[in-house]
């Protein structure tokens, strides 16, 4: 659906909207009053009710002419917004370049590509070079200032592409895409030995180890965890394998592949080692999702970092 952004202000024809709503949908008058659009808008069913009922209690609906306006773009407040606040300082400016990659950018989201050992999200007030920060300075870069808030999360230590919503109406879409399953985030590990079958499904729950800190367990009491693989390459002590999920653990592909045995190059947490690696040797490959606006769907492709590429090739030749 074509959209005018004006500032703050998501325009949008009423004609328009109402073909889409379907053909016996009749086209609101123009220049009605914000509550009676507020009522189309949720008869129509194309929008969130949750959304439009605080679009319109803080004055975000009106109607110029035959033009429906929806206040969607809505800044950053570095008031509240501790990362935002920092960077209106001007540091997001001077810097000459993002220390993440950027693989998607619009009105609506954006993708960040994630090195390893940057943290998605503070773990402490104040704590500065996260993923998050990049995703904001990505918008202040380009004279935006619309907040970036992750749709999910990476291990401080795993590389790849983390999705963020740019408006509330994209988080409240790609949220339920997150809790329908319907985005799919794909990985490759290198991991330690052969595996017996060369794909297959992890179905084993997962827990906190009440032994050790910050560590995750096979558990029965722990939450529901699916894990698929398959095997891409087979080495002298390690196999390459590529992993999607079905759910978002914490340490998921970490957990499962040790449970099976294999635990991942350099993931000491779970049994792994490598002379050389200091962390797992596990990068998100790919990132498929449906657009929040055009829902259309769109699969962006992470650069395989160095560090991987070292790591693969020591491997393979062996």
């Amino acid at each position: 659906m074509n959209y005018e952004r004006s500032g703050e202000w998501l325009k949008l024809s009423a004609e328009t909207l109402a073909s889409f709503a379907g053909s016996a949908v009749r086209v609101i008058e123009a220049g009605s009053h914000p509550h009676h659009v507020r009522q189309w808008l949720l008869a129509l069913g194309l929008f969130p009710e949750k959304w439009l009922n605080r679009l319109f209690s803080v004055g975000g609906i009106r109607m110029e002419g035959s033009s429906i306006l929806l206040r969607t773009f809505i800044a950053a407040d570095a008031s509240s917004d501790a990362i935002f606040r920092t960077l209106s300082q001007g540091d997001a400016v001077a810097g000459a370049s993002l220390k993440a990659g950027l693989l998607y950018y619009d009105d609506w989201c954006l993708v960040m590509d994630k090195p390893a050992g940057m943290p998605v999200h503070p773990s402490a007030p104040g704590q500065r070079g996260t993923l998050d920060e990049e995703a904001a300075r990505a918008g202040l870069l380009r004279g935006d200032g619309l907040p970036a808030k992750h749709i999910h999360r990476l291990d401080d230590d795993t590389a790849g592409p983390v999705l963020y919503a740019r408006n509330e109406l994209a988080q409240l879409r790609l949220d339920e895409a997150m809790r329908e399953k319907a985005i799919g985030r794909q990985y490759v590990a290198l991991v330690q030995g052969t595996l017996k079958r060369s794909r297959g499904t992890i179905n084993e729950p997962i827990g906190k180890d009440r032994h050790s800190n910050g560590r995750r367990r096979v558990s029965p009491q722990g939450d529901h965890a699916i894990t698929h693989y398959e095997t891409i390459a087979v080495y002298k002590r390690a196999s390459l394998v590529r992993v999607w999920l079905e759910t978002g653990r914490t340490h998921q592909i970490r957990v499962h592949m040790s449970h099976l045995g294999h635990p991942l190059v350099g993931d000491t947490l779970y049994g792994g080692s490598d002379s050389k690696l200091r962390h797992q040797a596990l990068r998100g490959e790919q990132l498929t999702f449906r657009h929040p606006w055009t829902n259309e769907e769109t699969i962006l492709s992470a650069f395989e970092p160095d560090w991987f590429t070292e790591v693969r090739e020591r491997y393979a030749s062996l």
